[in-house]
Parts: structure tokens; sequence; C-alpha cells
């Protein structure tokens, strides 16, 4: 398979504290990669060491072909925080043009449509600071796709959203996965696990299943994928031997 991503045996300290513990995987071109696990698991530190903007230990981050933070990458990686990195006294339509602007050949018009990509076409001359939670999300998000990323990463992009607009959003998810763009798209919510091509599980800064939804939901026995999750966890819990 062509890589998009290419992380191997990453390590990770904050704080004084090993939040990724030597860890390895990879990410195919143009496809949906879930990275699933229970806040504080390492999902946001491996997001950010893929991005380039997160100190590592040892190990490396390769994304297409080149070093993560490379100079080369910043117009080709889109990246949606869980704190959504927008201006608050803008309107969304100033917020995305401007960030229109920061790329070569992006235009206004290109702003325009990611705004109405996102569903906030009738809220674009509203100011940022006044939009509901999710509204502020999908206005940071609309920022990240305005430049027409080859990779584009993200982090908890649904939370707060109602199930409509959750499933609008997804609708968009596998549009651009299907024009070639790469996502990585990372959750706590098991029922979005299912929507994606490929699965990375991880649990307290270890991968424990990095495979395709239907490889792990049988390599746990288990089409429900929450359980799944559970038995894998099960699995390599050290057995007490009895004295």
């Amino acid at each position: 398979m062509d890589v998009a991503i290419e992380v191997r045996d990453l390590v990770v300290v904050r704080g004084h504290k090993e939040v990724l513990h030597g860890i390895g995987t990879s990410v195919a071109t143009g496809g949906v990669t879930g990275l699933l696990g229970p806040s504080g698991s390492g999902k946001t530190t491996l997001m950010r060491a893929i991005v380039g903007v997160q100190k590592v230990r040892s190990g490396s981050v390769t994304v297409l072909g080149q070093p993560a933070g490379s100079a080369a990458l910043r117009s080709r990686i889109g990246y949606l925080t869980q704190a959504p990195s927008v201006y608050a006294d803008m309107t969304v339509r100033e917020n995305v043009r401007y960030f229109a602007s920061l790329y070569k050949g992006v235009t206004r018009a290109d702003a325009d449509r990611a705004i109405a990509d996102v569903g906030l076409s009738d809220a674009a001359n509203q100011m940022v600071g006044s939009l509901s939670g999710g509204q502020f999300s999908r206005a940071s998000l609309a920022c990240a796709l305005v430049g027409r990323p080859d990779v584009l990463i993200l982090d908890e992009p649904t939370v707060g959203l109602d199930p409509v607009l959750r499933e609008e959003l997804w609708r968009k998810f596998r549009e651009l996965a299907a024009s070639g763009v790469t996502l990585l798209v990372s959750s706590h919510v098991m029922d979005e696990a299912g929507r994606c091509d490929r699965l990375i599980l991880i649990r307290e800064g270890r991968i424990i299943a990095d495979d395709t939804v239907d490889a792990v939901r049988r390599a746990a026995d288990t089409h429900d994928l929450d359980e799944a999750f559970l038995r894998l966890i099960r699995a390599q819990e050290p057995v007490e031997v009895a004295s």
C-alpha cells in the first residue's frame, strides 16, 4: 500500500512522564483511519507528533515522505485541534478567508466553499465568539479544510455535535478520502470506529490493535466494537498465577 504517515519506535515524554512507549504504525494514503482510545491514552500526543509540533524523545515520524514538521509539509497538512483555533473577534468568513490567504492559489471562493462544506453558510457573517460550541468547532474545521490538504489530522472533530451534523461531517470525510485525501480522525466514541477504513486502538500510550474494522472484530470475536476494545485490553493484561 502507499503510505502517507509512518511512525517508528516513537517515544514521547511529557512532564517527566513517558506517554508514548515506542509505538509504530502506518497510515495508508487516501482513506479514513480512526485513532480510538479513552481520554488520556495518548491520541493527541501522537497527532501532535505527526503534525510536527510535539517534541519526541526518540523514534521517527514521516509524513508524505518528509520528516514530520518539515517546511515542505506546512501547506500539505490540515490540523484540527481539540481547542478550536479560530479568532473569536472575527466573523466565520473573515477567519476562513484569512487562513485561505496563507496558501498559494487558494481563493476567497475556496473559503466560501469550505464554509458551505461544514454547514455554516447561514452563519458566515456571524462573529465566531457568538457561535454555539458545535458551530465554533465547524468554523475551525473549515479553516483546516480551506488549504485543500493532502493529509487531514482531526482531533475529536465531532465532539458536541448533534447526530445529524455528525452524519453530515462523516459524509464529507468520506468524500475527501475518495478524492485521495488521507484522514486520521481521533475519537473516544467507539460507535464512530465503524465509519473508518482502518483502526488504531491505543491505551496508556501503547497500540493494542492496528487493522481494518472487520479484522479487529474477528480478532476480538465480536461485532460490537466497544466489546472488542474491552476484550483486546483484557487479552493483554498479565495473567495472575495462583500460588
